[in-house]
């Protein structure tokens, strides 16, 4: 392990790929946090965890895990855990993790992710696991969340505000991009059609079955629109994935749908430049780091109304076709008037106060 005379420091998080706002802004600390003369490793637990790479440490079993992390926390590296509240496997790894790093004589530091409405966040959502969650905010020394709305859910475990930073996920560092030409079919898709883009698992809570059906009316009235899904390479439902197939070739779809595994930083940014709108469908997220990206570019955004979209955002109903065609539409046809709705997007550097928050 190299020697340093800052700060050590393991993250242990998903990390692209695939993209995902949270995997790019664990790419941006670390970066930020070695040019400032600290260590940081990268404990990859996501989808490419197994995939070798100069930029993290795979991860290839639970035992693995372990070990890995015991050994960076004897070396005198303090944890910070990524972690979101739909996942009982991550509330696992997480809190491994954090009793590892205290038996070593670290308190680790916890990054939770995403909105106020997830699948066991908050305390309402899971009565059965509020000691488990009590205990995985009590150990660490702080806890970043997104914003103050999650701040205060996090408080009603009984965690003392004070310990709980509130920092938005968004970042300036997140607009810096080189336009790019795009891979495979990309390039001649949106040559011949306008785009409506959309970054969606094949998992339920991204509800990829209501795009299909609300694209399908929308394909009747537009025939020039079409829609690009990525994310493919993230986990996938196979139940879903046969679902959203079936409906593909129900509706006569496939020449007007394009689904692509990932795309890196420049090519999302571009894509999305090149977009009509953006189509944000999980409504558990937040207020989405893509959104905000999008807003920035003078892109529109059409998201499931989950009460934490920002400005200019044209809202649906989650789990309604019908309202996100209608929606879809009503941007297409009035798109001039939807940017002029569009309010100037502020692009602050949140990557500084993390930066402080994890080496003060």
């Amino acid at each position: 392990m190299q020697v340093t005379s800052g700060r050590k420091i393991l993250q242990i998080t998903a990390y692209p790929p695939p993209r995902s706002g949270w995997g790019i802004r664990v790419q941006f600390l670390k970066q930020h946090l070695e040019s400032r003369g600290h260590l940081c490793v990268v404990l990859n637990t996501g989808p490419g965890r197994a995939i070798p790479s100069t930029e993290y440490e795979t991860v290839l079993s639970v035992a693995d895990y372990v070990r890995k992390v015991w050994r960076y926390s004897r070396a005198g590296f303090v944890s910070h855990i990524h972690v979101n509240g739909k996942s009982p496997t991550g509330f696992g790894l997480t809190l491994v993790a954090e009793g590892i790093n205290l038996l070593c004589g670290k308190r680790c530091f916890l990054t939770f992710h995403a909105g106020v409405d997830q699948k066991y966040f908050p305390r309402s959502r899971s009565r059965m696991l509020v000691p488990l969650f009590w205990l995985m905010f009590a150990i660490p020394r702080r806890i970043i969340c997104n914003s103050d709305a999650v701040k205060e859910k996090i408080a009603e475990y009984g965690i003392s505000a004070d310990k709980i930073v509130a920092i938005p996920a968004f970042s300036r560092q997140y607009m810096q991009f080189t336009p790019v030409t795009l891979p495979g079919a990309l390039e001649p898709f949106y040559k011949q059609f306008t785009v409506l883009f959309s970054y969606a698992h094949m998992q339920a809570g991204f509800h990829p079955d209501v795009l299909v059906e609300a694209f399908h009316r929308v394909a009747e009235r537009h025939p020039t629109a079409g829609l690009v899904i990525c994310g493919l390479m993230g986990h996938r439902e196979e139940a879903l994935w046969r679902d959203v197939q079936q409906r593909i070739a129900r509706y006569d779809l496939a020449g007007r749908i394009c689904i692509v595994d990932d795309l890196d930083h420049d090519q999302f940014l571009t894509a999305l430049t090149r977009s009509s709108m953006y189509v944000r469908t999980p409504p558990a997220d937040g207020v989405a780091s893509s959104v905000l990206e999008a807003l920035a570019l003078r892109v529109p955004v059409v998201g499931s109304d989950n009460g934490t979209r920002p400005a200019g955002v044209v809202t649906y109903e989650t789990t309604s076709a019908e309202d996100l065609a209608e929606k879809i539409d009503r941007v297409l046809t009035g798109r001039s008037d939807v940017l002029a709705s569009i309010p100037p997007i502020d692009l602050p550097d949140t990557i500084e106060p993390e930066v402080s928050v994890l080496t003060a």
